[in-house]
């Protein structure tokens, strides 16, 4: 008789432990998993319901009184680090979240219930998952830098007339971009709509005051087209 209730006893606190059973604290209100961070106690009238976030999100236990399935950087998740096993689709390890693109350092994709929305940070930039930004892409190991900089290859300081820390440096083929060298690492830059990079002020400019790149916009109504962009 004894070992038997022993043996009971023994059950549910082993069953407690993995956070099988809940007691509510309240008659209404969202309360974290025991050991898992993408589960939750739902409680309505005392009785206790198990649910589980979006595959990608976890429990945002902050607030008992809502019910908040959220981005794993924005949790502290503590102790609770069990998680659903990963369900994937086409460019979105789960099924929620924000994720880079392995082939391209400019390329990442946020996706929500598995449909995976593709955003590319502006030239020069690239996606740092840690911070969820667009960075200067030479500051994301993963980018190739010669490939970040379209082949570009700083000049040797020493050969270069310019003062201070970093230098400017036209495109070869493009007359609206530049180039910017900071310790011998190329950042790609360009100038805005209707202007172009003058090689002599190293400034964008008006096309017709840089010799060879008046034609660059051609028949475009550039005038327009800015005051239609401001």
């Amino acid at each position: 008789m004894y070992t038997y209730v022993f043996l009971i006893a023994l059950a549910g606190i082993a069953s407690a432990q993995r956070g099988d059973d809940f007691d509510c604290p309240d008659n209404f209100g969202f309360y974290p998993h025991f050991r898992s961070c993408d589960k939750y106690w739902a409680c309505e009238n005392g009785t206790a319901s198990l649910k589980v976030c979006g595959n990608g999100l976890v429990f945002d236990d902050v607030d008992p009184l809502r019910e908040n399935c959220a981005y794993p950087f924005s949790v502290n998740c503590g102790d609770r680090t069990d998680l659903e096993p990963p369900i994937s689709t086409p460019n979105c390890p789960r099924l929620y979240g924000i994720y880079s693109n392995k082939d391209n350092c400019r390329v990442f994709y946020s996706c929500w219930n598995g449909e995976a929305s593709k955003y590319e940070c502006p030239p020069g930039l690239a996606y740092d998952s840690e911070q969820r930004v667009c960075v200067w892409a030479d500051l994301v190991e993963r980018c190739d830098q010669f490939e970040v900089a379209e082949g570009f290859v700083c000049p040797d300081p020493s050969d270069v007339d310019q003062p201070g820390l970093y230098s400017r440096h036209a495109h070869p083929t493009d007359c609206r971009k530049f180039y910017v060298c900071i310790e011998g690492t190329a950042r790609p830059y360009g100038c805005s709509l209707g202007t172009v990079f003058n090689v002599d002020s190293l400034q964008c400019d008006e096309p017709e005051n840089v010799p060879g790149c008046e034609n660059y916009y051609g028949d475009l109504d550039v005038k327009t087209l800015k005051k239609a962009q401001g």
